[in-house]
This record gives structure tokens, C-alpha cells and sequence, in this order.
């Protein structure tokens, strides 16, 4: 009579859902047969993985089973993507063909994760912090990965972070022949480091005082903003600079920036923490996916990308008119929604939006100097090329003019970002204190209509004043709320409870990209 085979083990990995993982038990069964077989809706990449998995096993001197070997991965209507599963599956395997040493519950008290070379070697994968999180929700004893990817795991404290380079080191690992100290990292001191690092500073920009204000007053809100000015005039400039007058990172913000960049993996060698407020500046060209988020195996867009910090786009009637308005949505609701047949998906996008263009197509229009040949319906046909709505969702419209040679060699000392910092950190705690029951709003440019009512009352001359700008400008509703909530900014930035006229004017004046004040050349 034919002798049976039948020998089972278990292990646990993770699969990512957006920013989140969620856990993935890799079974591994081998009985009477001959085939290699994988089930629990595996792609490509890790249906491959057999292959993969077989020359490593081979490579540490050890059999690849002869017998009937089935791999599920669990749930199985789950999609499962990328090469990370593989050392799970090949420890699995050696377990289940009594070539691990090791007690059979071992291997259920890790996380494992990681793509094998051919020769057994590591290489490191995407989404680590994530996967590292759900392994401490599971309340496993630790995480086994790719040394190259620990740093960036140990982030999240409680768990024992075992980084291996190769697969002979796992092994080794389990068997207890080789003790590997766990990685640990000081989140705090790492949190603390160069957070006002910057290359750039307020302090090198001679001129331009009233931009320099505008941006004060976007980065103390949190509101969005267009800068509108000809070729030269220092607009990419400017913008590159509000970064560094933004408020720094408080430690939950930093931990959900980086699981978007490690979900994306665009972390980079050696760096396990987000500790600055990211600037991205897509090119024109891009495409709706790429901005936005998502593809066959979906990843985050810039837009994600740019989630607590700030996404400038320069040029902005360049863009394909699809990547603008796909935008739409997500700049109201702060998040972006992919959704497929099997699946959806939520990024968080939570981003200050900047963005320059030129008034026309010359780019001379309201040139001090340069006269515009451009006519009016060419002026309205190239701002026709931003809807209406889209335009509406920018707080304040800046005029950026060219600066005077008098300024430019000008040696009286300008702002530093230091400086003006301070001003907006100091707005930011009088909103942090007024909204402190409301714990989706963190600043004015997220207050809905209600809040506006609400938080942003005005008297009589103030009314009155706004009624005349919204009769003159044809203002639309939208529009009436954004200058409240920069009024409001403004009343902040004063450290003043009462919103003024004096800031319902101000708020006014970054108006002016209005479509009927403009068109007549206001």
C-alpha cells in the first residue's frame, strides 16, 4: 500500500488596500501528487514566485518537494499582488517538508515578507510601515523583512523588527543558530531632525511684499491659491518658498505622509520618516492616473503624494482639461476614491493646492512695461481653458508683477521664513483652540457652509461692503464662502475675534481672476 503524505504549516504576510494593509495567511499544504499549485487570487508576480522560490530553496542546499505542493493564500477574494510573498511561501514550504527546524507554531508568530533572488538573497519591497502596523494590530510577536526595509518598520514600536539580507539568514534565524538584535529606531529624535531644514528661505526674495503677505495668508489657513503674473516674474520662485512658513509636522501627520511614499515606494534609501511637508511640482504632461491615483495595480497620484503638504502647478492651463477637473472632487473632499470591479480604494489627499499661470497668452497682460498683443477673446479663450468651477476653488488669486531693477539690488533686508512662520504658527493655535470640538477641521480653509455662518459672522458695514464686491465681481456662492474664510484668516493672523471691514477688503482684493471683472480688463 501506497504511504500517504500529508504536512501542513501557516504563516502570515500582508496584503495593501490604499495606505492600509490587511493580513494574508500563507498556507502551505503538500500531499500525493506531483504539481505545484497556487490559489487565493494571486497575480502574476506572485504566481511567478515559484520559480523564484525553488532556485532559492535550492541554492541554500535544501529539496524542493517532489510531492504535491498547494499554496493558498487567504481570503481568497482577496487580490494579492507583487513579489513580497515569496520568502513567506519558501519558509512555508520548508516547514510543511520537515526541512525547518523549528516548532511548527513559530512561524505563525511573525509577519513575513520579502522578494527572493535567485541565489536566496533579499531584496526590498513596497508598503513596510503599513504591513508593520497590521502586524502590531494582530499582536504578533514581530516582522521578518528585507534588512533594507527595517528602519523604515521600526518606526512603529512594540513589535520585534528582524531584518534579514538573505534567506539563509531567516532560516537561521528560526532554527535559533543566529541571534539578529531587533531594529529599533527613535522615532522621536528622528521626528525632531532638520524639520526646518530647507534649501530655500523668504529671507533671498527682494520685492514682492504683497505676494510674500498672500502667501502668509494662504499658509495660515490652509488655503489654496493662483498666482497670475508674466514669464520671469518669480512665481515658481515664490511658491517653492511656502513650504518653509508652514506649520511642521506633528508626529501623526508624518506617519500617514510616509505610509502613502512607502505604499508608493518612493521612500528612498535610508529614510524611514517623513519629517518635512512635501512640495510636488508634476509637469504638465501628465496624465489623469498619474495625478490622481490608480492604474491596473493601483498606486497613489501626486495628489496623494502631495497629502499635507503642498502640490503646485505650474503653467496650469498646460494641463489637460481631464486632469483638472478629476481634481475636483478630491480638493472638496480631501480624498480620492478608485474604484474597480473587484475593489475600491480610498488615497487621502489632503493637499494645499498653488498654482501660476501667466493673465494671457503673451503673458504681458498688465505688463508694467510690456505692452499685451494678445485681443480679449484670446484673453477669455485661454482662461476658458480653467472651468469655472475649478477656478472657484482657489481661495485667493495673487497678481504677481515683475520685480523693479531698484528692488532687485535693493540690500535692505527682506523676511525670513522664520519669521513669517511664526506669525502662521500662531494662527494655526488660535484655529486649533476654536475648532477643537470639530476634529475634521483643522484649519479655515476646511470649514463647510454651516461652519462659515457659524465661525466667520460680520456686521452691517462688513455685509455691505462684500454685497457691492459680489454685484460688481458676479461673484458665485462658492466664492462668497472663500472670502469669509480668508476674512476670517486674516482676523487670525490680527489675532482679532471680530472680522473687520479692513478684512473683508483684503480678502476681496484676491479676487481677481473673476470672470466677469476680468473679461472687461478690471
Amino acid at each position: 500500500m501506497r504511504n500517504t503524505i500529508y504536512m501542513f504549516s501557516k504563516t502570515y504576510g500582508g496584503a495593501l488596500q490604499g495606505i492600509d494593509a490587511k493580513p494574508i495567511t500563507i498556507e502551505v499544504n503538500i500531499v500525493n501528487g506531483t504539481k505545484f499549485l497556487m490559489s487565493g487570487l494571486p497575480d502574476n508576480a506572485v504566481k511567478e514566485s515559484a520559480h523564484r522560490v525553488e532556485s532559492a530553496i535550492k541554492s541554500m542546499g535544501y529539496l524542493f518537494p517532489r510531492h504535491k505542493t498547494v499554496v493558498n493564500l487567504a481570503p481568497a477574494d482577496l487580490r494579492k499582488e507583487g513579489s513580497s510573498y515569496d520568502m513567506p511561501i519558501a519558509l512555508g514550504i520548508l516547514q510543511a517538508s520537515l526541512q525547518l527546524d523549528c516548532e511548527v507554531e513559530l512561524l505563525c508568530q511573525y509577519m513575513i515578507m520579502g522578494e527572493l533572488a535567485l541565489d536566496g538573497t533579499l531584496r526590498p519591497i513596497k508598503g513596510v510601515l503599513p504591513l508593520a502596523i497590521e502586524a502590531k494590530r494582530l499582536g504578533l510577536k514581530g516582522f521578518i523583512l528585507p534588512i533594507q526595509n527595517a528602519e523604515e518598520a521600526a518606526i512603529v514600536s512594540g513589535i520585534d523588527i528582524i531584518g534579514v539580507s538573505t534567506f539563509r539568514q531567516a532560516i537561521d534565524y528560526l532554527e535559533g543558530k543566529e541571534e539578529i538584535i531587533p531594529t529599533t529606531t527613535d522615532h522621536t529624535h528622528l521626528f525632531s531632525q532638520n524639520t526646518h531644514d530647507f534649501n530655500f528661505d523668504f529671507a533671498e526674495v527682494q520685492g514682492q511684499e504683497n505676494i510674500k503677505r498672500a502667501l502668509e495668508i494662504s499658509a495660515a489657513g490652509g488655503h489654496n491659491a493662483i498666482m497670475i503674473g508674466p514669464p520671469g516674474a518669480g512665481k515658481t520662485m515664490l511658491a517653492q518658498r511656502l513650504p518653509t512658513i508652514l506649520p511642521p509636522f506633528n508626529l501623526d501627520e508624518a506617519l500617514e505622509t510616509t505610509k502613502i511614499y512607502s505604499v508608493a515606494g518612493k521612500l528612498g534609501k535610508r529614510k524611514s520618516l517623513i519629517v518635512k511637508r512635501p512640495f510636488r511640482s508634476p509637469h504638465h504632461t501628465i496624465s489623469d492616473v498619474a495625478m490622481v491615483g490608480g492604474g491596473s495595480n493601483p498606486q497613489p497620484g501626486e495628489i496623494s503624494l502631495a497629502h499635507n503638504g503642498v502640490l503646485f502647478l505650474d503653467e496650469l492651463p498646460e494641463f489637460k482639461r481631464t486632469v483638472l477637473e478629476v481634481m475636483r472632487q478630491p480638493i472638496e473632499e480631501r480624498r480620492i476614491t478608485i474604484s474597480r470591479a473587484r475593489f475600491t480604494i480610498d488615497y487621502p489627499a489632503n493637499f494645499m493646492l498653488i498654482a501660476s499661470m501667466n493673465p494671457c497668452p503673451c503673458g504681458f497682460y498688465n505688463h508694467p512695461e510690456k505692452d499685451c498683443v494678445c485681443s480679449p477673446m484670446q484673453v477669455q479663450r485661454y482662461l476658458n481653458k480653467i472651468s469655472g468651477p475649478l477656478l472657484d476653488r482657489f481661495d485667493l488669486h495673487i497678481e504677481v508683477t515683475p520685480v523693479t531693477f531698484d528692488q532687485l539690488v535693493s540690500k535692505r533686508p527682506s523676511e525670513s521664513s522664520e519669521v513669517i512662520r511664526a506669525r502662521v504658527l500662531n494662527a494655526r493655535n488660535i484655529q486649533h483652540g476654536r475648532y477643537q470640538h470639530h476634529h475634521h477641521i483643522h484649519c479655515n480653509a476646511m470649514l463647510s457652509s454651516s461652519l462659515v455662518k457659524k465661525f466667520c459672522e460680520i456686521n452691517g458695514d462688513s455685509k455691505q461692503l462684500l454685497k457691492n464686491a459680489m454685484d460688481r465681481l458676479g461673484l458665485s456662492a462658492r466664492a462668497y464662502d472663500r472670502i469669509l474664510k480668508v476674512s476670517r484668516t486674516i482676523a487670525d493672523l490680527e489675532n482679532t475675534e471680530q472680522i473687520e471691514v479692513a478684512h473683508i477688503a483684503e480678502a476681496i482684493q484676491f479676487r481677481s481672476l473673476d470672470r466677469d471683472n476680468w473679461a472687461k480688463g478690471g
